[in-house]
């Protein structure tokens, strides 16, 4: 071996004998540098024969599934009507994308399009989670039926 090969560098948290120019890696000198390997992450096929397991070992009384899927419904339904509502106000403040200027407004014209830029995102954020919550809904529940039948 080469004393090159037995050099050891310092890149940032990492030790190596193969030093990477990007990362900034500096020669350590004197001394032993000894590496204790931490424990692995276990990938996604080391895990789930313990979880399927363990999912099997512990049922769920349905009673008690029925009550947290209600409960579960009743807290999106919350939400939903809370992301509707600032939906509304957001689409009321919009008026068709020409919001009404306030008095600073008129005098910077860059202020009134920084508002109505953040006014649109704020306005696809309240309309995507309005979406999201009314997806999440039909998931937990099949769809009601009206007394109309066809």
């Amino acid at each position: 071996m080469s004393s090159e090969s037995q050099r050891i560098f310092r890149c940032g948290n990492a030790y190596t004998n193969q030093p990477d120019p990007a990362l900034n890696c500096k020669p350590l000198s004197g001394g032993n540098v000894t590496v204790i390997e931490g424990t692995r992450v276990q990938g996604p096929q080391a895990v789930q024969p313990n979880a399927s397991a363990a999912n099997a070992s512990v049922k769920v009384d349905v009673a008690d599934q029925r009550q947290r899927d209600a409960q579960a419904q009743t807290v999106l339904q919350a939400e939903l009507e809370k992301a509707q509502k600032l939906q509304a106000e957001l689409m009321h403040e919009w008026r068709n994308g020409e919001p009404e200027r306030r008095a600073a407004e008129f005098r910077q014209p860059q202020k009134y399009q920084d508002r109505v830029a953040q006014l649109r995102a704020a306005l696809q954020r309240a309309q995507a989670d309005v979406a999201g919550l009314q997806r999440e809904l039909s998931r937990l529940s099949p769809p009601v039926q009206t007394g109309a039948k066809p």
